[in-house]
């Protein structure tokens, strides 16, 4: 029986929801704030916490930073009352499952629910050798295995520039130095990070991910820092800070080069007199954190404009490594295609197993501007097209289908007045550009009213059984 923990602060909406899943089959216990919350947590292990954003003591982001930095092997789904696109996109993006709106409708939260249980179990309890593409994982007693361990997100590849992307994880991995990974939006450098973390000598200690990018200057010294209850309008509860959360281990800040002067000032004192002090306090606590940034943009440039400063820049630069665009990285583009196609394949229920030679041809002459995050995008989305067990063209999202067509139609000696006609099977597929629309649309409205097919149909302006039937035929659902 799999065990759900309720954290909210509604004492019907959590008494109701504990009813109706108890006679679905699961073991529920309830909590009516944060605190008791951690605590059930700590005394029982659980399958799936539900957790309300909005409690008396916390709130629902810093409940969900809690339960991953603590208990990992646990799934939670956050509930609140209001919808927030920004905040969901937040959410998920720091392991919520997924972010669900009230009202609440029995069959679409218990479905919800039974997926998080299920994808969940499968990344906790699949093995964690990858064929070909990933290396395990190792235990830091494992003192004897010289072989790397690399984050799950990483893929090897054969590629020159892989080859020398390992080498230098493999320099600087043991030492403590600050470093800074200099690379094009998508190219994978939090699994770089996050690599280079289980490779040292704090890979037992917490590495905590921060986004400097989605940062106000308001909030942002309260998120590096933390804040006591009461030391400004709106501390309601007092807050870790991510430098303190980190503690011990390391802390990695994405897209550094977005914070403001301010705070560069601030972090500047931190990582030179390694302490913190959280907002309201007058205790200063010890630091012991390895610095690891990343960005997208030129830092020199920024210092040269004034927007960065250069002495923090040279603490961060104690080691620099370039993360090269996807589309430097020849045959990678597949094995990485391949790996992603089997979480596809494993968090929809597919089957599919490999990747038409067309589509091979067609990834390999694409630019991906997105690099890496991009290609995962296109291999999941065409999974849950493609109905055999190969991923064909028209599977493929329509910028990559016109990028195709154009390299198709690109030839060296193309003029206009010799080229021929192109041929048929060259041509852009309008059936499929209007399938893409229609399946971004549905898509999207699905989503915003969570998956309640009345609602889309209503805002669709269409009957439930022709939303139906468009759903079936983009293969969105049965």
């Amino acid at each position: 029986m799999k065990k759900i923990l309720i954290v909210d602060d509604e004492v019907n909406t959590a008494l109701l929801l504990s009813k109706f899943l108890t006679r679905n089959g699961f073991e529920v216990t309830t909590a009516s704030n944060g605190s008791a919350g951690m605590d059930h947590l700590k005394n029982g292990q659980y399958d799936l916490v539900l957790c309300d954003f909005r409690l008396e003591d916390t709130d629902g982001r810093e409940m969900l930073k809690n339960i991953k930095l603590q208990y990992p092997r646990t799934g939670v789904i956050i509930i609140t009352g209001y919808s927030d696109i920004k905040m969901a996109v937040e959410l998920i993006k720091m392991g919520a499952y997924d972010y669900i709106t009230k009202p609440l409708y029995p069959d679409e939260i218990l479905n919800t629910i039974n997926k998080a249980i299920e994808t969940h179990h499968a990344l906790v309890e699949e093995p964690q050798q990858e064929p070909a593409a990933v290396m395990p994982a190792k235990s830091s007693k494992d003192k004897d295995d010289k072989k790397q361990v690399l984050s799950n997100e990483f893929v090897v590849g054969k590629s020159k520039a892989s080859k020398e992307l390992l080498r230098q994880i493999e320099l600087v991995a043991p030492t403590n130095y600050s470093v800074i990974i200099l690379g094009e939006s998508g190219t994978g450098k939090e699994s770089v990070a996050k690599s280079i973390h289980l490779n040292s000598p704090r890979r037992d200690q917490p590495f905590i991910a921060m986004d400097c990018g989605s940062l106000t200057k308001e909030l942002a010294q309260s998120e590096f820092f933390g804040h006591e209850k009461g030391s400004f309008t709106g501390a309601l509860y007092t807050k870790i800070g991510h430098f303190e959360m980190a503690n011990g281990g390391t802390l990695f800040l994405d897209e550094v080069g977005n914070l403001s002067y301010d705070i560069q000032a601030a972090l500047l004192r931190t990582v030179q007199e390694r302490k913190v002090k959280r907002i309201g306090s007058t205790k200063e606590i010890n630091l012991d954190v390895r610095i690891i940034v990343a960005t997208n943009e030129n830092l020199m440039d920024g210092i040269s404009k004034g927007r960065f400063r250069e002495d923090l820049y040279h603490r961060f630069n104690e080691f620099t490594i370039y993360m090269p665009p996807l589309h430097d990285r020849g045959t990678d583009i597949i094995a990485l295609s391949e790996h992603f196609l089997k979480i596809a394949n494993r968090e929809l229920g597919r089957n599919v197993q490999s990747l038409s030679p067309e589509v091979v041809e067609c990834f390999m002459n694409y630019r991906w501007p997105g690099n890496i995050r991009e290609l995962k995008n296109v291999i999941r989305r065409a999974t849950l097209l493609t109905e055999g067990e190969e991923i064909q063209m028209k599977a493929l999202p329509l910028e990559i289908s016109i990028s195709n067509a154009r390299n198709a139609f690109s030839e060296p000696s193309y003029t206009h007045e010799t080229a021929a006609a192109p041929t048929k099977e060259h041509r852009i597929d309008l059936k499929n550009a209007a399938l893409e629309a229609e399946y971004d649309t549905i898509l999207r409205v699905l989503r915003e009213v969570n998956f309640n097919k009345t609602k889309a149909a209503e805002i669709l302006k269409i009957d439930r059984k022709t939303l139906y039937n468009k759903m079936k035929a983009i293969n969105l659902g049965k």
